[in-house]
């Protein structure tokens, strides 16, 4: 599973022309699921997401979590974050797991980032088209693979 995170201003998921999710100040996370991922790999990146410290503290030290700042939590899914490149200049997505097994994986995971983070995570809709909106604050940029943990 991977999950790219980013300290925003705001964000929205628009989808035909209706805004389904909209937060302020907080994190907006893209959440790939490839088909070796398990409940494990969801537990250990909430853990990982919830604590991660990329908040300002009084000195400018990014030294605060999410919930530390009351920040907000959008969880969008994004099946490209699995897009194999090395072949031709058309990108396959063999690696993302299907439907039938990302959808209740994404969907534990996001109750997973709720009580570990005790923020309820506003949501796109798995399957959709989106337009996601935001506005990077820093900008900070961070990209955790939970088959590539640092120990």
């Amino acid at each position: 599973m991977r999950v790219v995170i980013q300290r925003v201003k705001r964000s929205s998921v628009t989808i035909d022309g209706e805004v389904v999710a909209s937060i302020g100040s907080g994190l907006m996370i893209l959440v790939g699921i490839e088909p070796a991922d398990t409940s494990t790999d969801a537990d250990y990146l909430c853990g990982k997401i919830a604590k991660l410290r990329i908040f300002d503290d009084e000195n400018g030290v990014m030294n605060r979590s999410v919930a530390d700042v009351g920040g907000e939590l959008l969880v969008v899914s994004q099946f490209t974050l699995f897009a194999q490149t090395s072949h031709g200049n058309r990108p396959s997505y063999i690696r993302a797991a299907r439907p039938e097994q990302a959808i209740p994986l994404y969907e534990e995971f996001v109750g997973k980032l709720e009580t570990a983070s005790g923020i309820r995570p506003q949501t796109g809709r798995f399957g959709a088209m989106m337009d996601v909106e935001l506005i990077n604050d820093g900008p900070v940029t961070i990209i955790i693979d939970s088959h590539e943990k640092d120990f």
